[in-house]
């Protein structure tokens, strides 16, 4: 009996190589493992394991199409964060265009199912702060934010998938962070400020809040959807709504942290420092993680409900002092 093939797009990436450890966990030997990489992605963490490289870009349709074929199911985690201005041309091709050849290559293979990683960036935003829900309406601010954009853009492929027979669920993490010490590629951006915070070295805090959620819980959750869950749904994936200040007091109870002194940083200075990240990603060509964007949505009181995920899923979510503790050298 032939066995079943699971594709994983961005694989040597933070969430989708978590994602391919947990699936080798539950699955190996059970299913055929295929992962599609860039000719010119680093591979060094997929070296000795029982996985199949395929290169492909997410831009080539025909190269998709060859192979994703045979596939039964379909984990779409390749993306690009960032809210730097001069990305959003890159952001538009990678997580909107990337997604809709993703969506086509599984219509036209008859992939049994596609689950897709979103994010809470594509969820709509409440007027008061209260928990957004699946339903929450997408914010007319929130389309000027192009990263926000083209998640949501990118749901819209997945959900044009559902009408045309594509069993679709879509996974929206919040701010992922932690560490899992087995994974050589548990790596980003996130933990690397978090660290900073914790040495001392970034005492300026964000006025706003956000949803934050473990790496290995949204492995978990990716799963979950794929076992559990409802074609055309998505499932908020976060476990602690924290305000900027409350996420620094709990770094600063960590043993060994060198916060003394934290100070809100003003909107005006804010916006300067905005600038002068637009300026250095313009420079670099990289994504900054301080911009005009990012300072924008770090000052608005956002936060998330989990109760779908919770529910339908059956997601339980590691505490926030846990996964701290991981992210400290």
């Amino acid at each position: 009996m032939l066995k079943s093939s699971i594709v994983i797009t961005g694989a040597t990436g933070y969430i989708g190589s978590q994602l391919v450890l947990a699936l080798l966990s539950k699955l190996s030997g059970e299913v055929n493992f295929r992962v599609i990489v860039r000719k010119s992605s680093d591979c060094f963490f997929l070296e000795g394991l029982p996985v199949d490289i395929v290169h492909a870009d997410l831009l080539d349709s025909l190269a998709l199409m060859e192979a994703f074929k045979g596939v039964d199911t379909v984990f779409h985690c390749a993306g690009l964060i960032s809210y730097t201005r001069n990305f959003r041309n890159a952001l538009y091709d990678t997580n909107v265009l990337g997604t809709r050849n993703v969506v086509n290559a599984s219509l036209f293979n008859n992939v049994r199912k596609l689950v897709v990683t979103s994010s809470i960036a594509a969820i709509g935003a409440t007027e008061d702060g209260t928990p957004a829900s699946e339903s929450t309406s997408f914010q007319e601010w929130q389309r000027r934010n192009g990263y926000m954009e083209s998640k949501h853009l990118a749901e819209l492929e997945g959900l044009r998938g559902v009408a045309e027979g594509l069993d679709v669920v879509m996974v929206n993490p919040g701010v992922v962070i932690g560490v899992d010490r087995k994974n050589p590629a548990s790596l980003s951006s996130s933990n690397d400020v978090l660290r900073l915070v914790y040495e001392g070295k970034l005492p300026f805090l964000p006025s706003g809040s956000t949803g934050f959620v473990d790496v290995r819980d949204v492995a978990d959750a990716h799963i979950a959807a794929w076992e559990r869950g409802r074609s055309g749904e998505r499932y908020v994936v976060v476990g602690n709504n924290l305000t900027f200040r409350e996420l620094f007091a709990r770094i600063g109870t960590l043993a060994g942290s060198s916060i003394r002194h934290t100070f809100m940083v003003p909107y005006g200075i804010g916006l300067l420092a905005g600038f002068g990240g637009e300026i250095w990603s313009m420079l670099s060509n990289s994504p900054s993680f301080i911009s005009l964007e990012s300072i924008g949505i770090s000052s608005r009181l956002l936060a998330y409900s989990n109760t779908r995920s919770v529910q339908e899923l059956n997601l339980s979510y590691r505490e926030l002092s846990e996964t701290l503790k991981t992210i400290i050298p």
